[in-house]
């Protein structure tokens, strides 16, 4: 596990208000009839353009800049000539490397305005929530493990499986570093949650079974039921003023 000192943790900021900005200026753009292809390139243009990197591509093997991730697809997406359609839980995820220092970002969302799926938007609300109440447990004096349980706790309750054999990560120099920042867990175990620490927090939850499988040709993972699935990520920080979210905008 590698803290972070209160200089690196402006560097990561900077990377961190790049990713945002680029997220949300992507979003804005994922409509129907929009490849995908086209949603990578835009991204990575606009990373190019503030002076960073895209952190994924290349990264142990991966295409591209942008994760885009539909429906069963829970994380790791490749872009393709698919175009988005009404109605699709779509998830983008990206990182950016900025003087030195890496950031890391995953939305969900429905595609389009006139298909309103009410489970479908249930899932994103849950989800979306389940990362809310895991970074209100990112304090210092807890522990990871407070923050899986506390995600585990709500998605059950809220009718949803936990994705297993993913989750989130430490971050910094290196886009994946230790440690491993689990959905799931028990309270006050696990590591202890110290300043100077930067991780990533995750929650990715199904509406069907928690169990995954690669997709054809081997990148990206889907559940195995098919089921929808829905995913969120920010950047977290444990700083001496307390807990910021980095990718916050």
């Amino acid at each position: 596990m590698i803290l972070k000192t209160e200089k690196e943790f402006v560097f990561m900021r900077e990377s961190a208000k790049i990713l945002a900005e680029v997220i949300e200026k992507t979003k804005e753009k994922s409509l129907p009839g929009v490849t995908t292809n086209f949603l990578n390139d835009f991204a990575e243009k606009l990373i190019l353009e503030r002076g960073g990197k895209p952190s994924f591509k290349n990264y142990n093997g991966f295409p591209a800049a942008l994760c885009t991730s539909v429906n069963e697809v829970i994380v790791h997406g490749v872009p393709s000539d698919y175009k988005l359609k009404e109605g699709d839980v779509f998830s983008l995820d990206l990182g950016v490397f900025y003087k030195g220092f890496h950031s890391d970002m995953a939305v969900t969302f429905l595609v389009g305005e006139e298909e309103k799926k009410e489970g479908s938007l249930r899932l994103i609300r849950e989800t979306k929530k389940a990362l809310k109440r895991g970074i209100k447990k990112a304090r210092e004096g807890n522990t990871l493990g407070d923050i899986g349980n506390t995600i585990e706790r709500h998605a059950r309750k809220s009718g949803f499986a936990v994705v297993r054999g993913l989750c989130g990560h430490g971050i910094g120099r290196e886009v994946h570093e230790s440690p491993q920042v689990l959905n799931e867990g028990k309270r006050r175990e696990g590591i202890e949650i110290v300043k100077g620490m930067a991780f990533c927090i995750e929650p990715m939850l199904s509406m069907g079974s928690g169990d995954i499988i690669e997709c054809p040709g081997g990148k990206g993972f889907k559940t195995v039921d098919d089921s929808l699935s829905a995913h969120f990520e920010h950047t977290i920080a444990i700083t001496e003023k307390g807990t910021e979210i980095l990718t916050k905008l």
